[in-house]
């Protein structure tokens, strides 16, 4: 049966091309010489920030040019993305997933700048290392400017206290964090007397198969490939492996078992953090930079009692193996559409601004927000300053969950100037992610087709693309028997997909 939600997307990606083709029949609109305002859309990951706020006018200072920026909560992101793509409003710049099917075929349909080439004068947009633009690159056309990672974020973060409570140390497998989760749900760890906590706490993810979630990391902590790996000598999609049916039983176990937040097909990636903070659920899994907002969460509660946070790398499976899931190099791109931006002209204004916001100042506004006001410098890092100033606060969140998706040259947490914590706990927990990261590295598992799209994935992605997420998470809600599972696997490449693994072994192999 098609859900409501299943509808509302086939039918956003089924306008997409109607929505390009109309970007085109607008050719006979007054053209605009110059760009006064710039109108954005990116991710949001709490309270969107106010466009008078001190910050978007500061950014808007820097750059001389006004912003109307589109902000959207990370759950339904995707949903809006394909949205935008079918109408006549796409906004000037858009943080994208570039593989997306429906962002492809508005692409190739004259939509979007192909950007190959065209970067390499602009020395804050240029590609800072050839194999990230690569992977973010579509069958060797650049879309847009990646926005850099680290190239391993992933880590497993526990409550401190709630493991001393429980007598447990750190996890090194699954079979440890197995052992966790359980004690988390059935031994009481925060003391209250009553039968109310849980181990694992995972959200709704907005993105499909192979989009760095929770599941996928399990996925591949248990030897399937990362998105797509190699099998008999061909390249075949991770689900279509025994690894992803053994990672998806176990973690259905720990959903029986009550060891799982109830409503993990549902909760808001917004609110994620909240029930580890309020005492409800004490394990997730998910980038490493968590570990330093949930440490501020706790501060903020408890100013003299926030060492509640541990933090590990990925996990052994129970034969010993380790299978490290991996980053990209990038998370997503900033794409510029061609509905307004039409000339070479326009387009070299629009990088020469973006070139200014990707700058070193522009990443410490991005990623830090306003010198002297909420944060200071000290040997090279940054000092949070006024903090208890409740304009400062709106300052700070405008920063941490809105204007640093923004930033292509800063990652997550680390913009000109990387945190000085004014806490030996809170450095300690930031200076292990170079330490796990190092590590993980040694075993982690790269996609080998990141780079290439299949054609037939870009005609039938929007059906074939909820396959596998919808019917994972039927089946790890008790919906669908594992033969079903199975049975959904084969309808994927009856509908389109065995194309799509023919296509996609094809597309590797002319690139290398």
């Amino acid at each position: 049966m098609t859900t409501p939600t299943l509808r509302r997307r086939l039918l956003a990606a089924g306008l997409a091309l109607a929505g390009v083709l109309g970007v085109a029949a607008c050719g006979d609109e007054p053209e605009q010489t110059s760009l006064d305002t710039i109108s954005m859309m990116t991710r949001l990951f709490g309270t969107a920030p106010d466009p008078n706020g001190e910050l978007q006018k500061a950014v808007e200072k820097l750059i001389g040019k006004k912003l109307d920026i589109s902000w959207v909560p990370n759950a339904d992101y995707n949903d809006k993305t394909n949205v935008v793509l079918a109408s006549n409003k796409i906004p000037d710049v858009m943080v994208v997933d570039e593989k997306a099917p429906t962002f492809v075929k508005a692409a190739e349909a004259g939509a979007f700048w192909d950007l190959t080439g065209k970067l390499d004068k602009y020395p804050n947009l240029k590609a800072a290392d050839p194999q990230t633009e690569r992977n973010s690159s579509v069958n060797g056309k650049v879309y847009g400017v990646y926005r850099i990672r680290p190239l391993l974020r992933s880590a497993v973060v526990i409550r401190k206290d709630w493991l001393a409570k429980v007598g447990l140390t750190q996890p090194e497998s699954v079979d440890d964090l197995y052992k966790i989760a359980k004690a988390f749900t059935e031994q009481d760890p925060d003391g209250n007397g009553k039968k109310d906590t849980y181990g694992l706490i995972i959200p709704k993810w907005p993105g499909g198969y192979a989009s760095s979630s929770p599941y996928d990391v399990m996925e591949t902590w248990f030897g399937a490939p990362n998105g797509w790996g190699e099998r008999n000598g061909k390249l075949v999609p991770g689900f279509d492996t025994e690894e992803f049916l053994a990672a998806n039983r176990e973690l259905k176990k720990w959903i029986d078992e009550g060891l799982v937040n109830k409503d993990f097909a549902t909760l808001d990636s917004a609110n994620w953090n909240d029930p580890f903070v309020q005492g409800k659920g004490g394990i997730i899994i998910d980038v490493n930079v968590r570990a330093n907002q949930l440490i501020d969460l706790f501060k903020q509660k408890t100013p003299n009692d926030f060492d509640k946070v541990v933090m590990v790398g990925n996990l052994k499976r129970s034969d010993g193996q380790k299978f490290s899931a991996p980053f990209t190099g990038y998370n997503n791109v900033l794409a510029i559409s061609k509905q307004r931006v039409r000339t070479d002209k326009q387009l070299d204004e629009l990088l020469t601004v973006l070139d200014k916001l990707e700058s070193k100042e522009g990443s410490a506004l991005l990623s830090n927000g306003i010198e002297g006001r909420n944060y200071k410098v000290e040997n090279g890092k940054a000092v949070p300053i006024n903090q208890d100033d409740p304009q400062v606060k709106i300052l700070q969140n405008d920063v941490d969950k809105a204007f640093i998706q923004l930033g292509t040259r800063a990652s997550v947490g680390v913009g000109q100037f990387a945190p000085a914590y004014g806490d030996e706990v809170s450095q300690k927990l930031y200076d292990l992610r170079a330490t796990l990261m190092t590590e993980d590295l040694k075993t982690a598992v790269h996609n080998p087709a990141l780079a290439v799209i299949s054609p037939t994935l870009v005609q039938k992605g929007a059906t074939l693309n909820l396959i596998i997420p919808d019917a994972r998470i039927k089946y790890l809600s008790g919906a669908i028997t594992e033969d079903q599972l199975k049975a959904e696997i084969k309808r994927w490449y009856d509908s389109g997909g065995t194309q799509v693994a023919q296509e996609t072994n094809d597309l590797v192999a002319k690139l290398k």
